[in-house]
């Protein structure tokens, strides 16, 4: 992993290729830290860096090379993956009520102004 990724909440690319000494448990290490930048994001609660996961434009491919992957890691991958998939439903959840604060927002700043009563006194 490079030194960005690992940098304030910005999002993670895919998975680069890296040296061929790459194993599945580091690949899965990668992912669980991946799992976890997105949960402190979540955290730090800055709209602006949580929008940023949801504008990633390349999903993650699983490496090639590594052979078939191994049945001893399959329980950690499945625990992974519900892990992933909670996070990504709060990531989505917050984007999506970020953008409704923003556009309630935008009207309450935007619309006319409420008309004023008048009073008129016919008694005069």
């Amino acid at each position: 992993m490079t030194a960005e990724r690992r940098a304030g909440g910005t999002p993670p690319g895919p998975t680069s290729p890296g040296p061929a000494h790459r194993t599945w448990p580091v690949v899965l290490d990668e992912l669980e830290h991946d799992v976890r930048t997105a949960e402190e994001t979540l955290a730090r609660d800055r709209a602006e860096e949580i929008a940023a996961w949801g504008r990633r434009s390349t999903d993650w491919v699983p490496p090639s090379g590594l052979g078939p992957f191994p049945d001893d890691l399959r329980e950690r991958a499945a625990r992974l993956l519900q892990h992933q998939l909670a996070v990504a439903e709060a990531l989505v959840e917050r984007i999506t009520q970020s953008k409704q604060q923003r556009d309630v927002a935008a009207r309450m700043s935007y619309a006319p102004t409420r008309p004023v009563a008048s009073f008129i006194d016919r008694a005069l």
